[in-house]
């Protein structure tokens, strides 16, 4: 029975124990249902990403590469169908849009059959010339030859302080410090394009080429800028270089050259024709006849004859107007940047050692800018230069009478402390010579001589003598600035000389400082020569300055323009502004050649013939004229189609009298008969 039992239970075990095919079962079962599970799983976590990504936020950084990846593909595109289209077609949509674009200078005129026949030479201006490394310092390493000045302005976002040093001069000698040598591009290249895309003489070049010019008939008589005019003869023998390119041009072509210089070029060349006349060892020993032989024509374009307003503000603040109206807008650009050191301050410091500055330094004193309370352009009326018409005046023609204007402006005073002192008579103006004022101690950190400049020494006693003397006339500035700059006006003094001579036989105007100011010194004895004053106007050019006093402390700059002085006539941003071409006003312009050298005179004894050409400025009609092709200003007038063409004409073979004569828009007649000085 037990046996039974056991039996019986070994048969109930049988039943509760699963066999084979069961345990088989029973495992596809449960496999089955992990499996019908699987997809529930995996669906559910694909589900979760994807609200993931749905509450994921489009960050700015993935706008950005959407934006930049959509202009690379439109630009792409745009380009693949401007390479497809027919050559015509932009030409077509062009003319469809401003009309048909008149043929540029050099096309036209070669149409009409002119050719290359005058050598030319093409004789820059300050900072427009090409500066590149020959020697420096281990901070310029690996830019042997490369552009300091002239090209993209890399090295100076990459090493501000090193490339001020480099680009600054000893301020003592005017030449090179040690261990640096910077020297100036050769070449045309030298100042064709200042930087990419911005021209300086590549379009007159162009069309000059279109007539058959090529480098054997152009010369860039290129000179390192920063120097007083005789250093570059004595460092780098350019007068020399140039003299003998002129020489050689006119013995190959048999014909004498036709001088175009630009701006402070043109002292520059007043210089130059001095020295190859003069004997050595100061002088080219070229003899008196040596400008009759060799020169048909100076084209003077935008000459600073007589000098710059705007270069005072420059040397006795380190700004212009552009410069005080930015400070004030973003005054941590300029008064502390992102290099972390004085922008202005180091801006000062290297400028006051680039001795051709002094060059530009307003010429003639009183006599020909004006006193306190006269000017020759007196009754000026800036809103009529808004009225462009384009259409040349006579000799004799006025643009506006004085009585057209209620509020005569005193442009006699360059420099005046506050808005009120710049109107009042100068008898109702009390003030205190600052001449003999002895200079105090200056209570800002010492480190201020890191970022040099000669208003540390001044002291805060020196800076009230000049706020105390109120105004300053041309004449006046001169000792302004050799009070607040002795060292830079030492140097300066021994190269230029801003005086009117009272006897040009005066065996001291044979020495070179005087050779560069057209009031004491004669033109050659080249009757058939031609000298042309070539020069924009219609835009607004600084002429006076209305200046405050800043806090001593910080390193700062004493002496700002006051941006907040504004007025009814001619006055904004504590500027006075006057007619010319932004830069040059037209009485520094055109005086000499108006008046000064007009017929025969003590400063031009052979009675070389001058012609006055204006060019009324015009701003572009559309984006596609680029810089304008009627534009006056300083720099783009070098792409004026009128004035391109003037100066093709003359190389080509014409004369002043073939090109019409004067062609006057200002009032630089009228403004230079007023100017008493003796003829």
């Amino acid at each position: 029975m037990a046996r039974k039992r056991r039996g019986g239970g070994g048969g109930g075990g049988d039943a509760r124990k699963p066999t084979n095919s069961d345990e088989n079962s029973a495992k596809k079962s449960q496999n089955k249902t992990q499996e019908e599970k699987k997809p529930c799983k995996d669906t559910d976590h694909l589900q979760a990403k994807k609200l993931k990504r749905e509450k994921k936020n489009w960050s700015c950084i993935d706008s950005c590469c959407w934006l930049i990846g959509s202009i690379c593909s439109i630009w792409w595109f745009l380009l693949f169908l401007y390479n497809a289209m027919p050559a015509s077609f932009p030409e077509y949509v062009t003319n469809a849009i401003t009309g048909k674009i008149p043929d540029p200078p050099g096309v036209k005129l070669q149409k009409q059959g002119l050719k290359a026949k005058h050598p030319v030479v093409f004789v820059p201006g300050i900072v427009t010339g090409g500066l590149e490394l020959w020697e420096g310092h281990p901070c310029m390493d690996g830019l042997f030859r490369k552009k300091l000045w002239g090209g993209t302005f890399g090295d100076l976002y990459k090493r501000p302080l090193c490339w001020v040093e480099h680009m600054s001069l000893d301020n003592e000698t005017g030449l090179d410090p040690p261990g640096i040598r910077i020297r100036p591009v050769s070449g045309l290249v030298a100042a064709d394009y200042f930087a990419a895309g911005y021209f300086v003489w590549a379009v007159l070049i162009a069309n000059l080429a279109s007539i058959g010019y090529e480098e054997k008939n152009m010369y860039m008589a290129a000179y390192d800028w920063r120097l007083a005019f005789q250093n570059t003869e004595i460092r780098d023998q350019t007068l020399s270089r140039m003299k003998s390119n002129i020489e050689l041009m006119v013995a190959t072509s048999g014909e004498k050259v036709v001088v175009i210089p630009h701006s402070m070029g043109t002292l520059y060349f007043m210089h130059f024709m001095k020295w190859a006349e003069a004997p050595p060892p100061l002088g080219g020993g070229g003899g008196s006849d040596w400008c009759a032989k060799h020169i048909k024509a100076v084209m003077n374009i935008g000459g600073p004859l007589l000098g710059l307003p705007k270069i005072v503000a420059g040397l006795f603040s380190a700004e212009a107007k552009d410069i005080a109206v930015a400070r004030v807008v973003a005054p941590g650009v300029l008064d502390k940047d992102i290099f972390g050191f004085q922008t202005l301050q180091h801006a000062m410091r290297m400028t006051r050692t680039w001795d051709s500055t002094m060059s530009l330094i307003p010429k003639g004193g009183d006599t020909i800018w004006g006193t306190l309370d006269w000017a020759p352009e007196a009754g000026h009326d800036c809103a009529a230069m808004k009225v462009n018409n384009n259409e040349s005046q006579t000799s004799g023609q006025n643009m506006k009478q004085d009585s057209d204007s209620s509020k005569s402006v005193n442009y006699g005073r360059i420099i005046s402390f506050g808005k009120d002192v710049a109107s009042l008579h100068s008898s109702k103006i009390n003030s205190v010579d600052f001449r003999d004022s002895v200079k105090g101690y200056s209570c800002a950190n010492t480190t201020c001589r890191d970022a040099w400049n000669e208003y540390h020494d001044m002291g805060i006693e020196g800076v009230k003598a000049v706020v105390d003397y109120k105004v300053f006339s041309a004449e006046s500035v001169l000792d302004l600035l050799q009070f607040v700059a002795p060292k830079m006006m030492k140097r300066g003094g021994a190269h230029y000389s801003y005086g009117i001579a009272d006897d040009l036989d005066d065996k001291k105007y044979q020495h070179y400082k005087y050779w560069s100011n057209p009031l004491e010194t004669r033109l050659p004895d080249a009757p058939k020569m031609e000298i042309f004053a070539m020069y924009g106007v219609g835009l607004p050019t600084e002429r006076a300055y209305i200046y405050k006093c800043s806090p001593a402390a910080d390193c700062y700059i004493p002496f700002q323009i006051d941006i907040s002085a504004d007025g009814e006539n001619c006055l904004k941003n504590g500027v006075f502004s006057v007619d010319g071409d932004e830069t040059v006003p037209t009485l520094s312009a055109g005086f000499m050649c108006a008046k000064g050298w007009r017929g025969k005179t003590r400063f031009n004894p052979s009675g070389i013939k001058t012609y006055i050409r204006e060019y009324n400025h015009a701003p572009p009609v559309t984006l596609l004229d680029g810089r304008g092709t009627q534009s006056g200003a300083h720099v783009d007038i070098m792409g004026n189609f009128a004035l391109i063409e003037d100066i093709i004409r003359v190389a080509a073979g014409s004369n002043g009298s073939e090109l019409g004569g004067d062609r006057v828009y200002s009032d630089i007649f009228r403004w230079s008969e007023r100017i008493n000085l003796q003829l």
